[in-house]
């Protein structure tokens, strides 16, 4: 485990190529959902077909987090070879992803592309508690959270943008307009430059033993000897790592919901402006007004990566001098994201500009969701095993995304809330401050390694 404090450059370039993985994630985040109403997808038939992402989260990055504890080569080191896969095959997806001309084809490329993203992203968790020593961890995750927010606000306005360049936003029934076509294109270019910058600008240490890793790598060689490493971490984890998983199930689940919903829920109920039937009496003047809603909720979300980036700044500048009740942080930033949810149903065609209030809210809680948790949690993890322990961690990010995309979402909110597709943002918003809350059971003894489950 490495203990010298690097500068601010180096952990800003080891973390770049996170610009090019939230350009992904806000992408398919802000215009999946588009795309599978485009392509003749009912509202409640969305969140089935986003389950691939959560799907290939789960088995993906335990696996690749395994491997890459067990990878050493003297070029490319032990994290950066499986940035460089994830990258390619991330961004040939993207680029092909507007190119589906059925449903099928359109959740087929999420899969891939989700689990793309996923083999490049497991390691740069791993990579910052590989290169910093404790005291500067909280700060590596919340300068990483920076650069996913500047990734996010960009990427997600992208479809906006290029409109206003002159690309086309409108199409037929059942085309996808060419402005999501190069907003898709674009990203897949930043994604890849991004992390090549990374690959090329961050240097990784060898194991302090290396003819000991040889060894152990030769004797753990096999898919049994993974899946029963991956199964004894999850039997022994780390008490923090538990009770993080009871409020990472509350946050992911609100923000799964606000990925799978938040483009027909906002398009219908706050501007007015729902896709219209094929054949629907003056379907290409509704048709334009749909896209163009459809791009202002895609701007819209771009603020949540922005005011994240704000609320990351914030907390650099504070971490890198002094340390912080992360515990607390975690529990206010939530609460106010859950307040943002719950104000979305507020809106109406004449106030959708407040709309960017509510994700500016919503956006704080972002930045903490990408930080502090892994910030908690760094120090239970040894430092051999913390490849596969953020694996193992992530497992709680993708179980809440699957019970959703299974029915979870079209019950809780249309048996607890109505039949309002508004009210999936209300859900959001309820299991957020539910999720800050859950803070509470944590104790700073189990954040410094205290005991297993």
């Amino acid at each position: 485990m490495n203990t010298k404090r690097l500068s601010f450059w180096e952990i800003w370039n080891m973390s770049f190529g996170f610009l090019g993985i939230q350009f992904g994630f806000a992408l398919q985040g802000g215009n999946m959902s588009r795309i599978f109403q485009t392509l003749g997808a009912s509202k409640d038939d969305i969140p089935l077909l986003w389950i691939a992402a959560p799907l290939t989260g789960l088995l993906v990055q335990p696996i690749i987090g395994y491997l890459s504890d067990r990878t050493w080569h003297p070029r490319w080191g032990r994290r950066r070879p499986y940035f460089l896969l994830g990258a390619v095959l991330s961004s040939l997806a993207l680029f092909f992803v507007p190119y589906s001309s059925a449903l099928w084809m359109a959740a087929g490329f999420l899969w891939i592309l989700d689990a793309s993203i996923n083999i490049s992203m497991e390691p740069f968790r791993a990579l910052v508690a590989d290169k910093l020593p404790e005291e500067q961890r909280s700060y590596g995750f919340v300068l990483q959270t920076l650069i996913i927010g500047i990734g996010t606000w960009v990427a997600s306005n992208l479809p906006w943008f290029v409109t206003q360049l002159g690309v086309s936003n409108e199409a037929e029934a059942g085309v996808i307009p060419q402005s999501v076509y190069v907003s898709f294109a674009i990203g897949a270019f930043v994604f890849m430059a991004s992390i090549l910058f990374t690959v090329f600008t961050t240097s990784e240490e060898p194991p302090a033993d290396l003819e000991a890793f040889e060894r152990e790598k030769a004797q753990s060689r096999g898919f049994l000897t993974g899946v029963g490493e991956i199964a004894s971490f999850v039997k022994g984890m780390p008490v923090v790592m538990a009770k993080l998983g009871a409020v990472q199930f509350f946050s992911w689940f609100a923000f799964f919901t606000m990925w799978s919903f938040a483009t027909p829920a906002l398009t219908e109920s706050v501007f007015g402006a729902p896709l219209p039937a094929d054949g629907a009496v003056d379907f290409m003047v509704k048709n334009a007004a749909y896209n163009e809603a459809a791009n202002s909720v895609s701007s819209a979300m771009g603020i949540y990566g922005l005011s994240s980036m704000a609320f990351a700044l914030l907390l650099s500048i504070w971490t890198s001098r002094r340390g912080i009740d992360r515990r607390l942080i975690h529990l206010f930033s939530l609460v106010m994201g859950g307040v943002g949810f719950l104000t979305m149903s507020w809106w109406t065609p004449e106030t959708a500009g407040n709309l960017n209030i509510s994700f500016a809210l919503v956006g704080i809680a972002w930045g903490s969701i990408l930080s502090m948790p892994y910030a908690m949690l760094s120090g239970a993890i040894p430092a051999d095993r913390m490849g596969v322990g953020m694996g193992v961690f992530n497992m709680f990010i993708v179980i809440p995304q699957i019970v959703a995309a299974l029915g979870g979402i079209n019950w809780a909110y249309k048996t607890l809330l109505g039949d309002d597709v508004i009210q999936t943002m209300v859900l959001a918003g309820l299991s957020l401050v539910l999720a800050g809350l859950l803070n509470l059971v944590i104790r700073e003894a189990d954040m410094d390694g205290g005991g297993a489950v």
